[in-house]
């Protein structure tokens, strides 16, 4: 098993993202979003991605950024549109962008299925509605559910409080949102960190990711 590299650059650290990859990106709004990875993934140039977030950007940045750069074919997301997403709206009102909508929670779920191996599940959530059209649905003890597919990454790249040098991570409050479960599905795990600890500094009660699902970790 290769250890997990500490690296110097960001850019190092999105280098071999290729064209037309699953990049699963951590964030709940601004709150944990990797914004360095994104621009140097900006700056790497892969292009025709397939991004899964719980946003569809915001502003002008981090993720918008990426969107306005037309990097992005799809977007899987929970709530694409809010007050400050007129990138993803101008793109997606000109067809310039694919859009799949996932409720929230199912969305972190089909990612934490994709980790566990789950091969997929039933979940309520959707039924109903234009979200389970072409789905499977099943009656259970005498409620309908829905069948859900793991959504698995080629790339996932979060934001983490502190790593430390074998690359088990902690986030900070809201932070940890979308990360922990995205670091699981991914193949590829890039992490950038606001710090980078000794080995045995972390107390490992609060360490929520294990450095077994970290590949990459850069301090922001």
């Amino acid at each position: 098993m290769a250890l997990t590299q500490i690296l110097d650059t960001h850019d190092e650290a999105v280098a071999g993202i290729h064209d037309g990859a699953t990049v699963l990106v951590g964030g709940f709004g601004m709150a944990g979003m990797p914004v360095q990875l994104i621009d140097a993934l900006i700056r790497q140039g892969a292009t025709d991605l397939t991004i899964v977030s719980n946003n569809a950007g915001n502003g002008d940045t981090g993720l918008a950024a990426l969107l306005k750069a037309g990097r992005v074919k799809k977007v899987i997301c929970s709530f694409p549109r809010q007050s400050d997403s007129y990138v993803f709206d101008e793109l997606y009102r000109a067809g310039k962008i694919e859009l799949e909508v996932v409720p929230q929670g199912n969305l972190a779920e089909r990612m934490r299925a994709a980790g566990a191996g789950i091969g997929a599940f039933f979940c309520p959530t959707a039924v109903g509605t234009p979200l389970a059209e072409g789905k499977e649905t099943r009656e259970i003890d005498g409620r309908t559910y829905v069948l859900e597919m793991p959504i698995k990454g080629d790339f996932a790249l979060i934001g983490a409080h502190k790593a430390d040098e074998m690359g088990n991570l902690v986030y900070r409050k809201t932070a940890r949102n979308f990360g922990p479960v995205m670091a699981t599905a991914a193949a590829t795990t890039i992490v950038q960190v606001n710090e980078i600890v000794p080995t045995g500094a972390l107390d490992p009660e609060t360490v929520v990711t294990p450095s077994i699902f970290v590949d990459r970790v850069v301090k922001a």
